[in-house]
């Protein structure tokens, strides 16, 4: 009888997988259309509306009241001079265009009692947050746009370690207020903060907990810059984003977005500092815009857990192209709130410079959902700080008790799913690890095609739990003396044309009695000291070689 129902189960289950694999009808010469938005020619000033850019006076509700005067009337633009205008949250409200020019810096202030505690969202979940700096719902046709600067002050609301900054840094930032820690080692902006960091509270909201009884760690729920929520039509270009309490840029649950020539900044420091994280998202572009984060750069996600899957909304016909990403701990990532989906994603043109990662792909057990149908080409990476290409099923496994989240090794609804993925012409020269994939036992990453592509790394490929898995015409230059390729639990592994340094210890490394169907093709091997190590009961006839 267990039999019986474990095998539904995993039918179930399957055909439910089976169901999100519907052919795509995109491709690099057919990619997704995003619709922009469209305003009315007229403009309001706000200054003219009684703000002031000296930095002192509070322009809150002059800038609010413009707006919505603006959208009352039909829309158009709400103009920022240059100047340096202090304000609260603002609330944006459809057919309208907040145009900051050159020479404009919206400062939010650092008055925390101005942002009113609010439902909001964190990693995909209900949960109680301040009022992000600027916020909208259930809005169409907006933009940001201009060549001003968006600044949260997000130095106020975030905690720091001495570790993070320089002596004079630290220095300046106890002066300047706060409270540290009991060892002395990190700096809180507030006792409140401080109380309800080390006493682990959670900010997600229960029906046991009203919004109401999160007032006394009220200092602690850091917002995101900028959020919007269930908007249409949407465009953000070239603005400075920059200094957010949290997360910097966050569209959830909007359709046809186009972020255009922005800049993205948070210090390197900045706990939850992520660049711009689309969530949810049908038809979007992130395009010729430039990031310099405390963490992923340009990540695409999809709710958490049991709460993203019964959301079911995926992020979806996505392009990213042109883009400059520095510090970062990745420059594009899906994951690991991807429990929605994520398909039909192309990504092309992209530079990442010193980032902790490059593609970075990462999810755990517990999360469902399915990712699929990626597409990367022409791709630069240099000086990254670990994997230049990255899968990884265990991410933040140590903290796998959080929630009601299943993390038994069985197929299930919480079995996360990456697959059929084409990366072409990818260049790396610095990194640990060329390729790293970690999937899991129960369910492997796989259909990886990685192709003329050079790579130059201290490391080469680490491939464990993955199956379909392609290397063709890729160069691997490593520093040290590893095995090229290493392969663990891998299925129909092809290694085709492939070349690499002279005087390699080993060119593939096989570990396990559970390989199959691994193929080296059309690769001179006399470079390598050694062709093939097998490992821990791992069997030669897993291995065919060929010309």
């Amino acid at each position: 009888m267990k039999a019986k129902l474990l095998t539904l189960l995993l039918l179930t289950v399957c055909s439910g997988l089976l169901a999100q694999t519907k052919k795509s009808n995109f491709s690099w010469e057919n990619l997704p259309q995003i619709a922009k938005p469209v305003f009315k020619r007229d403009t309001l000033s706000i200054e003219k509306q009684g703000a002031k850019g000296d930095g002192i006076f509070l322009n809150t509700e002059v800038i609010n009241n413009t707006i919505s005067r603006c959208s009352r009337s039909g829309g158009g633009t709400v103009l920022v001079p240059e100047g340096i205008w202090l304000t609260g949250p603002i609330h944006l409200k459809s057919n309208v265009e907040l145009h900051l020019v050159r020479g404009a810096t919206l400062m939010f202030s650092k008055n925390k009692s101005l942002y009113r505690l609010v439902e909001g969202d964190y990693e995909g979940k209900p949960a109680a947050r301040n009022e992000s700096p600027i916020n909208g719902k259930n809005l169409v046709n907006i933009a940001i746009t201009g060549n001003g600067v968006i600044d949260a002050n997000g130095d106020a609301w975030r905690a720091v370690g001495q570790s993070q900054l320089t002596v004079s840094q630290w220095n300046e930032k106890v002066a300047s207020g706060g409270v540290l820690s009991d060892d002395k080692r990190n700096w809180y902006p507030s006792q409140q903060f401080k109380d309800a960091q080390k006493e682990g509270k959670s900010m997600l909201l229960e029906s046991t907990k009203p919004l109401k009884t999160f007032e006394g760690m009220k200092d602690f729920l850091r917002p995101n810059l900028l959020v919007l929520k269930n908007c249409k039509k949407v465009l953000l270009s070239g603005i400075t984003f920059q200094n957010s309490p949290a997360w910097c840029v966050h569209p959830l649950l909007c359709e046809d977005l186009t972020v255009s020539a922005v800049t993205i900044k948070n210090p390197h420091y900045a706990q939850n500092g992520d660049g711009i994280d689309i969530e949810s998202c049908t038809r979007f572009i992130v395009e010729n815009s430039i990031l310099d984060v405390g963490d992923d750069a340009i990540c695409i996600k999809s709710g958490k857990d049991e709460e993203g899957r019964k959301r079911g909304v995926p992020s979806a016909e996505g392009i990213i192209n042109g883009n400059l990403v520095y510090s970062g701990h990745g420059g594009v990532v899906i994951g690991s709130e991807m429990s929605g989906g994520a398909k039909d994603i192309f990504i092309q043109n992209c530079t990442f410079m010193g980032t902790d990662k490059g593609l970075r792909f990462k999810s755990t057990r517990g999360r469902g959902g399915v990712v699929e149908r990626i597409y990367a080409r022409n791709i630069r990476m240099k000086d990254i700080q670990q994997e230049a290409i990255f899968f990884d099923m265990f991410y933040y496994v140590k903290f796998a008790t959080d929630g009601k989240r299943d993390t038994s090794p069985q197929v299930n609804e919480g079995t996360p799913v990456f697959r059929n993925m084409v990366f072409d012409n990818i260049t790396c020269h610095g990194a640990k690890i060329g390729m790293f994939i970690r999937g899991l036992s129960e369910m492997h990453v796989q259909d990886i095609t990685v192709r003329n592509s050079t790579l130059v790394t201290d490391r080469g490929i680490e491939l464990t739990d993955a199956s379909k898995i392609r290397l063709e015409n890729v160069r691997l230059e490593t520093r040290n003396q590893s095995p090229l390729v290493s392969v663990t639990g891998g299925r129909e592994i092809q290694l085709n044309d492939l070349e690499f340094n002279a005087g390699l210890p080993v060119f593939l490394s096989v570990n396990g009695d559970n390989n199959e169907s691994i193929s080296i093709s059309n690769t001179d091997l006399k470079g390598a000291l050694k062709n093939i190590e097998l490992k821990n009961g791992a069997s030669e006839t897993a291995i065919k070689l060929t010309k």
